[in-house]
C-alpha cells in the first residue's frame, strides 16, 4: 500500500522538482551577469603560462 503512494508521489511531485532546479540551474549559469566569471574560470590554467605564480597573486 505504502509503495504505490511513494511510486505515485515520485512519478509527479519528484519529477517535477527535479525538472524545476534543472531548469533553473541552466538559467542560472546563462544568466546575463555571468560572462565574465565564467571566462574568468575557463582561463585558470593559462594564467601563469610565462613563469611561476607571484606570491601576491597566489594568496588571493
Amino acid at each position: 500500500m505504502n509503495y504505490h503512494i511513494f511510486r505515485e508521489i515520485a512519478d509527479s511531485w519528484v519529477l517535477l522538482a527535479m525538472f524545476v532546479f534543472f531548469v533553473s540551474a541552466v538559467l542560472w549559469s546563462f544568466r546575463p551577469g555571468s560572462r565574465k566569471r565564467h571566462q574568468d574560470i575557463a582561463n585558470i590554467p593559462f594564467r601563469h603560462e610565462d613563469g611561476p605564480a607571484d606570491s601576491e597573486e597566489s594568496q588571493s
